[in-house]
């Protein structure tokens, strides 16, 4: 069990594959891209599966998400996928990706045991999919939803950040689309993880503006937190449901006091938080022999030491050094 001081239990575990991304989005990482891991210093397979299975079978993690960087960029994806859904007991299987490559791969990951996806598209046109992300692959991500879709990766979740004077306007239109193609939307918070270190509270669209903008179009019913459980999205009925719509307030209104996820990092390091400056080495006890129980007590002593929030509302807060690619979304 991965227990903290606070009472919380994480059941839910985030894997980065690579901190490798074939988008340069504004908000994360600059155009020329970032000083990437080299191979030596990324997990192999062998040792993500390893690792995946002494958090299912020892530490009782139920929920795995592999990301990235862009996840659909690691050669083993599918071998990966196919291993963990051979665990017992077997976790929910799940990948959050921009998309590219995505229309190639859905029904090879669908047949290895991946069980739904997150799909990151902040809007619905090309022009501005191009300002944000500074490539031209807007029909790549559409397809890629698509096919998702066709592979029975389902509920199919599409994550939305909206820019404030860039794609702001969007929020409704791009609720009547996702409820048109069956898509689940959530729309997130931009938060303080770029690598250039550039966020400011007063750009960011906020959860209220959100659905203020949401609600001109539709109406929304609050589920029950009962119905919300752990889930960082809170959620509300579209139109009287069933179609529902999330928005993840991690800065405003953040999840702290519910959180069960813990993250390993492409380089094999435990976070207890997204926003922690502090990290702990699996890495170097899987390749100096460590047992599985050693192993085990080290991510056990990781989680312990969670903080009781993120501490976005401090004033004294500090971005931690790595950038969102480089943890894991």
């Amino acid at each position: 069990m991965l227990i903290d001081t606070y009472g919380r239990i994480a059941t839910d575990l985030r894997v980065s594959l690579t901190d490798r991304c074939n988008l340069r989005c504004t908000y994360c990482m600059p155009e020329e891209g970032l000083q990437w891991l080299g191979k030596p210093e990324l997990l192999s397979d062998d040792e993500i599966v390893r690792l995946v299975r002494i958090a299912v079978t020892t530490l009782g993690v139920k929920d795995v998400r592999f990301t990235g960087g862009e996840p659909l960029l690691r050669p083993g994806l599918v071998g990966i996928v196919e291993r963990c859904a051979e665990l017992e007991p077997r976790p929910k299987l799940s990948l959050t990706t921009n998309g590219i490559g995505l229309a190639r791969t859905a029904a090879a990951l669908r047949g290895a045991g991946l069980d739904r996806v997150n799909v990151s598209l902040d809007t619905l046109r090309p022009d501005v999919f191009q300002t944000l992300t500074r490539r031209k692959r807007h029909d790549d991500v559409v397809r890629g939803l698509e096919a998702a879709h066709a592979a029975g990766l389902t509920p199919v979740k599409v994550n939305t950040v909206l820019m404030r004077g860039i794609n702001d306007d969007e929020a409704p239109e791009l609720l009547a689309w996702a409820l048109e193609h069956d898509y689940e939307l959530r729309f997130i918070e931009q938060m303080p993880l770029d690598a250039q270190h550039g966020w400011q509270r007063s750009d960011m669209v906020t959860a209220q503006e959100i659905l203020e903008s949401l609600r001109t179009r539709f109406t929304l019913t609050a589920e029950t937190d009962e119905a919300r459980g752990h889930a960082p999205a809170e959620r509300w009925l579209v139109d009287g449901g069933p179609a529902r719509v999330g928005v993840i307030a991690s800065v405003t209104r953040p999840f702290c006091r519910a959180c069960d996820r813990t993250r390993l990092t492409a380089d094999g390091q435990v976070r207890n938080c997204l926003f922690a400056r502090e990290e702990s080495d699996l890495r170097a006890a899987l390749r100096s022999g460590g047992s599985d129980e050693e192993i085990a007590e080290l991510w056990r002593t990781a989680m312990w030491g969670k903080k009781a929030g993120s501490g976005l509302d401090d004033p004294t807060f500090l971005q931690p050094e790595r950038p969102m690619s480089a943890i894991g979304g």
